[in-house]
């Protein structure tokens, strides 16, 4: 598995994390193949949040990893909180602390690698974050911060009030969602693909070292679906799979390789508890494509070059 560094520092990561979302829909020996499978293709790297099937999801990754021969230490566990959901936002202080202690519960932990916060809270006092953070560092209970959906002005102002430095931006990046480099080729012009809907994070985050993490890889919308095998998208299936039969993987591997092609070192997170498209989807991480082949993903996902 490629690793990349981490943030600003020098501790390496993979390039791939198992997102667990779609955990609580499995049973516990379900979640420990989906885990050993992801552990054994060089993803140590866990991605969770509170909400996620209302916290079933990290009931059933306590129970199962607790039965797992994997040390603790040889894993990376990263949470998110912040969403109480059909409600509100609340990056209170008190919403933070509670909501890691019902975590580390749920997960059967003693301490997270990395709390994430999971969307940006209108209401969000930086100062108040940063007392809860301190007051988790502190208490050995969080390693590590970030955030989630923050533009770029939104981490800069967080980031200011923090002792910490947000090592993580999580945002949604795929060959099917890929306004953060579209406006970017685009300058100048006045068509729909050069409004920067992003602030122009990605450019921020390799000028500051911050590792943007890419969720919904393989969907277009949001959650709408897979473009993998989609009837919807039969130019872009017949270019994943030229490629895939070229470097003998699946297309889930050649949709993964495009995002790690770029050059921010972004890492991918892999949501499927499919042991198979976890292994194939791993694959990504070991096939650089060319120039070329990037660009002819990109244009048959639908998006032209001016």
């Amino acid at each position: 598995m490629k690793r990349i560094k981490m943030g600003c520092t020098t501790l390496s990561i993979p390039a791939m994390a198992l997102g667990i979302m779609r955990m609580n829909q499995k049973s516990v020996l379900e979640a420990q193949v989906a885990i050993q499978a992801a552990y054994d293709a060089g993803i140590n790297f866990i991605d969770s949040a509170d909400i996620y099937g209302g916290g079933k999801s990290e009931e059933i990754f306590g129970q199962a990893f607790s039965q797992m021969q994997i040390k603790r230490e040889e894993m990376f566990i990263q949470s998110k909180t912040g969403i109480v959901p059909g409600k509100r936002y609340d990056f209170s202080k008190e919403h933070i602390l509670h909501s890691v202690d019902e975590i580390l519960e749920r997960m059967q932990l003693d301490y997270l690698d990395s709390l994430v916060l999971h969307r940006p809270d209108a209401l969000m006092d930086p100062e108040e974050v940063a007392e809860a953070f301190d007051q988790l560092q502190a208490a050995g209970k969080v390693r590590f911060f970030g955030v989630s959906n923050f533009d770029t002005a939104q981490f800069k102002l967080l980031q200011s009030c923090l002792s910490q430095r947000l090592m993580f931006n999580q945002l949604q990046f795929s060959l099917k969602h890929t306004g953060m480099i579209d406006f970017g080729m685009h300058m100048n012009m006045v068509d729909k693909p050069s409004v920067d809907r992003d602030s122009q994070f990605l450019d921020y985050a390799r000028l500051h070292k911050v590792t943007v993490q890419a969720w919904s890889p393989f969907q277009y919308g949001m959650f709408e679906g897979t473009f993998i095998d989609n009837d919807g998208f039969p130019k872009l299936n017949q270019e994943l799979q030229k490629l895939a039969d070229k470097y003998e993987v699946g297309k889930n591997a050649i949709a993964a390789a495009w995002i790690l092609r770029h050059p921010a070192n972004i890492q991918m997170l892999v949501g499927s508890m499919n042991p198979q498209h976890i292994r194939d989807s791993a694959k990504g991480a070991k096939i650089r494509l060319t120039r070329q082949e990037w660009y002819d993903l990109y244009l048959a996902a639908g998006n032209y070059l001016p």
